[in-house]
């Protein structure tokens, strides 16, 4: 088995797909330097670790299993997206693949809302983060076109039970927020969120604790 796990971060969940699979060799992938940094501890015995963008990901052939954790929803254009990673695989190779799926949660909703309200619209150029995942049957009829036979792709909500809504401003801030923060600046970002929290609460009851249903999609196939 050689595996490859796109967007490894620190490591943890590589190496456990590796010593749960008995793989020969794994290989975890990650942009971050500091993310590579962490995964030292854990190389060794057949799993290493590199530099690299999983967009310019194009291997031929090479890889049992094409493994990816909550990373590809950053990439555009799922469709060539996943031509290259089924290009990737061996005649009997399997992909495996979970990406977030709340674009249509207020969450992300109320992002794109205020993103569009001056002065923010102003400061981002027009700029707001684009739905990049697919619908599961989108996924699945892919799947199906480039060639795996085998497949099962769920949508599956997850409850996370937080201590407040403010907490959910949190967790959204490490994540979808991201690229706005990125954008806007240590000047703007504070009234963009301000915000965001405003318009957000709005929709979200004042409960404690807060129930946060988070949406991902769950896929593999195998040719």
């Amino acid at each position: 088995m050689r595996a490859v796990d796109l967007g490894c971060g620190t490591g943890e969940t590589t190496a456990e797909l590796h010593q749960t699979l008995s793989a020969g060799e794994t290989l975890g992938l990650d942009s971050s330097p500091a993310m590579l940094e962490k995964c030292r501890a854990v190389a060794g015995g057949g799993l290493r670790f590199q530099l690299g963008d999983i967009a310019g990901f194009a291997d031929e052939r090479a890889w049992d299993l094409v493994f990816s954790n909550a990373a590809l929803h950053w990439i555009p254009d799922h469709q060539e997206l996943l031509g290259r990673l089924a290009r990737a695989l061996t005649e009997r190779g399997q992909i495996a693949v979970q990406v977030p799926a709340n674009h249509q949660q207020p969450t992300h909703r109320v992002a794109v809302a205020v993103a569009g309200e001056p002065p923010f619209r102003e400061a981002l150029g027009g700029f707001s983060q684009p739905r990049l995942v697919l619908d599961p049957e989108a996924y699945a009829s892919l799947l199906f076109s480039l060639g795996f036979r085998q497949q099962t792709v769920r949508l599956l909500v997850y409850p996370h039970v937080l201590d407040s809504r403010e907490q959910v401003v949190e967790w959204v801030r490490g994540t979808t927020l991201t690229p706005y923060e990125a954008r806007l600046g240590p000047d703007l970002f504070p009234r963009f969120l301000a915000r965001y929290r405003e318009r957000l609460f709005e929709q979200i009851p004042d409960r404690r604790p807060c129930f946060f249903p988070f949406q991902r999609i769950l896929l593999w196939a195998q040719r």
